[in-house]
């Protein structure tokens, strides 16, 4: 398949995400084209990936065969507004946005289009992203896989067949990389306190969250529960944490972040 030219509306964080994880993985950088109301994101951008930039979202949405939305929820009416005056019905449009359902995005543009839902997460910068995908009815076979080879530049993707289950995606993927990163940080706190310098606390905790989550992925076969306890001897040290944990109601507690998480993305998707 030739690669197509793909214009990226707004040049934050996760734009950047997917941007590197293409140029990374041989997308042609001319094809690729970014516009920002600011230049520094977008001037750090051209020099890191030699794309094309603009402040302009109405050029770069013109000459480009996919639009992808990047900007925050808040702002998605405005900047689909500005661009409801072009043809999109030979374009396709891909949003990352959280919250905001299909439909919306077809007032927003005032006219019908090809749209594909996606949830990306930060991981994908460095080519171990996840990305949760959801195709409108009107979505060809040949669109789904420009969308595929953009997103799986940046790591595995994942198509769900009901629009919803994207809120589910945000809570076990998109926003989850926090949840493991709130979970090391507190390791490394509680390292240095028992004396520890941070150097060695956060290289033992980042490398033993490595190892586990490779452990997890080449143990297919394995249930979590299985490989947990292969590493918990009855009454030793890992055991005696594990156990705190429980008492904690750790599992609790994930279950009400997540089901946090879920209930966000609903009132995001009645907000905009």
């Amino acid at each position: 398949m030739t690669q197509a030219s793909v214009c990226f509306i707004g040049a934050g964080n996760m734009s950047r995400s997917i941007i590197s994880g293409m140029v990374n993985n041989g997308y042609d950088p001319k094809l690729i084209y970014a516009s920002n109301p600011s230049q520094p994101k977008l001037d750090a951008l051209q020099a890191d990936f030699g794309i094309n930039t603009s402040n302009d979202n109405l050029a770069v949405a013109k000459q480009c065969d996919v639009i992808v939305f990047s900007v925050k929820p808040q702002l998605m009416e405005q900047v689909c507004n500005h661009l409801a005056q072009l043809d999109l019905s030979n374009k396709l449009v891909v949003t990352i946005a959280a919250g905001i359902p299909a439909k919306r995005y077809q007032d927003y543009l005032k006219q019908p289009i090809k749209l594909i839902r996606t949830m990306p997460n930060t991981p994908t910068q460095i080519g171990y992203g996840m990305t949760g995908l959801h195709a409108q009815d009107n979505i060809s076979d040949e669109h789904k896989q420009i969308c595929e080879l953009l997103m799986q530049s940046g790591g595995k993707v994942v198509w769900v067949e009901q629009e919803d289950e994207l809120d589910q995606v945000i809570a076990l993927a998109g926003s989850s990389p926090a949840y493991f990163f709130l979970f090391i940080e507190s390791m490394i706190e509680t390292g240095i306190k028992m004396g520890m310098s941070e150097q060695q606390a956060r290289e033992l905790a980042q490398q033993a969250a490595l190892g586990a989550a490779k452990m997890v992925i080449q143990n297919p076969e394995q249930s979590l529960a299985t490989l947990r306890n292969n590493v918990t001897s009855k009454g030793g040290t890992t055991a005696q944490a594990v156990n705190t944990f429980e008492q904690g109601d750790l599992r609790g507690l994930v279950d009400k972040a997540m089901h946090n998480c879920v209930a966000r993305a609903k009132e995001m998707a009645q907000t905009f």
